[in-house]
């Protein structure tokens, strides 16, 4: 089996950007007379899809939430996240990020992108950052209904990477995922992908348990290493202590 293609996640993995999000949501319930979140709440959000973590917000507080009522708060959300960006003369961009697109590149992988945040915000961080030429294929919070842990964004990707590239005949098993959060890992692992997680969100020893190989950053992952185990045996996802 060999490594055909990379599949990252966004918030967390890309940008650092989590408290962001987090105020704008608070603010949106505050706006809409309802309480913050609470820490609980807060934890739980964490690698999750906006969509889903409104929806569960507001039947938690009795609100029911249309279709149209849904919608609305991601728009609104999506502008106070570009005026919050707006804000900052320098991208919150993770240490390590363009070498490593320059390692994948380098060894002619596909790139891709999921994640449970919505296009709009995601297109406007990576073209800022002048990264869009690089990840043709996004998978984003609003193209499927349902959010990470569930395995879809991840296999909605390798579906769409088929369409881009038809001598592919990319497999799952293919893609290496790389994820800061539970539910990430979750998602990339029932999609049967073999995992990097990087501790940006939650602590190395945490993430080591359930992933394939863990890293403290991006600037640590040896992407030569991960190929050499991809095309010298075949490789399951696993769970494995292996710092790189």
């Amino acid at each position: 089996m060999s490594l055909k293609a990379v599949l990252f996640d966004f918030n967390g993995v890309i940008i650092n950007d989590e408290r962001i999000h987090l105020k704008l949501i608070d603010e949106i319930l505050i706006e809409e007379n309802l309480q913050p979140q609470k820490m609980n709440e807060l934890q739980a959000s964490l690698g999750r899809s906006d969509s889903v973590c409104f929806q569960e917000l507001l039947a938690t507080r009795g609100r029911v939430a249309s279709e149209d009522y849904l919608t609305q708060l991601l728009n609104r959300k999506a502008q106070g996240y570009a005026l919050e960006l707006e804000k900052i003369e320098k991208l919150p961009l993770y240490t390590g990020l363009d070498d490593l697109i320059f390692q994948v590149r380098s060894k002619n992988l596909k790139l891709g992108l999921v994640s449970g945040a919505i296009r709009q915000e995601i297109e406007l961080v990576l073209n800022r950052a002048k990264l869009t030429e690089y990840f043709n294929i996004i998978v984003a919070g609003d193209d499927i209904t349902t959010s990470k842990p569930d395995p879809s964004g991840y296999l909605l990707a390798v579906e769409r990477l088929n369409q881009e590239y038809p001598d592919l005949h990319l497999q799952p098993q293919e893609c290496l995922a790389i994820e800061d959060t539970p539910a990430g890992i979750a998602a990339a692992k029932k999609a049967t992908m073999p995992v990097v997680g990087v501790a940006n969100t939650y602590p190395f020893h945490m993430l080591q348990r359930c992933c394939n190989w863990t890293v403290d950053y991006l600037s640590d992952l040896e992407l030569e290493r991960v190929h050499e185990v991809f095309a010298r045996r075949d490789l399951q996802p696993m769970i494995s202590d292996v710092r790189i």
